[in-house]
């Protein structure tokens, strides 16, 4: 009875300990540690989260400004071409300094020659201007394929540093075999991340693109029909 008492007095100071050490090992191990441990797989794939958040941040800043509202545009295009003043509609075409009004410019100085010419010349300044919208963002698709797949290279090089060990010290303890699944897990939860934010990064530009796509071609078909009104 007096072991039992002791022992009933020990172990939960013992386990207190283990567990204050364990809770002490756990807050040591700090978010960039983890990335340390995922080895030299870790350096491509920062690379490729930099090219990606850089070429995202680029893309979306530049389609924010083409995609911003240009209805005081068309008003203004239409009030001066009705008044016959065409400098004055290609000025402000000028000034807006948009996808919409270099292609409306283009128009405007084709005004007197066939319709069909006039939206040929719109239409050629139109897939200039979505080929420089939509510049880089397909490298974005890339990183989206190629960081899960380094990520997996780190699996398996985890995989051989585990085996390598192991025929190395001819022991399968955790620490050995903890040591490659840290490289294993790591690179592969990080590959997959970046990944999924470039996939995620690459269809939000897209869709931008085809917002501003559709606006020009709804505003070049309304300036069209301006120029096809009786009397013009």
């Amino acid at each position: 009875m007096f072991l039992l008492q002791i022992d009933s007095t020990i172990n939960p100071d013992t386990a207190a300990t283990a567990a204050a050490q364990a809770a002490q090992k756990a807050q040591e191990l700090r978010f960039m540690d983890l990335l340390f441990k995922g080895g030299w797989v870790m350096i491509p794939l920062a690379i490729l989260l930099f090219i990606g958040l850089v070429i995202f941040i680029e893309r979306y800043i530049t389609i924010r400004k083409a995609s911003r509202n240009d209805s005081n545009l068309m008003v203004q295009i239409k009030q001066s071409i009705l008044t016959g003043k065409l400098d004055s509609a290609v000025a402000i075409c000028r000034n807006s300094n948009t996808p919409l009004g270099r292609m409306l410019q283009k128009g405007l100085l084709r005004i007197g020659r066939p319709i069909k010419e006039i939206e040929g010349a719109i239409e050629n300044v139109g897939k200039l201007e979505v080929s420089k919208l939509e510049k880089n963002i397909s490298i974005l698709g890339i990183v989206a394929g190629i960081a899960p797949m380094l990520g997996f290279v780190g699996t398996i090089s985890g995989v051989i540093r585990i085996f390598y060990n192991i025929s190395l010290s001819d022991n399968m303890s955790i620490g050995i075999i903890s040591e490659g699944l840290y490289e294993k897990m790591i690179t592969s939860a990080t590959g997959l991340m970046i990944g999924i934010l470039a996939y995620v990064g690459y269809h939000v530009l897209n869709i931008m693109v085809d917002r501003v796509i559709l606006r020009m071609e709804t505003d070049a078909i309304e300036f069209i029909d301006l120029l096809e009104e009786p009397g013009r």
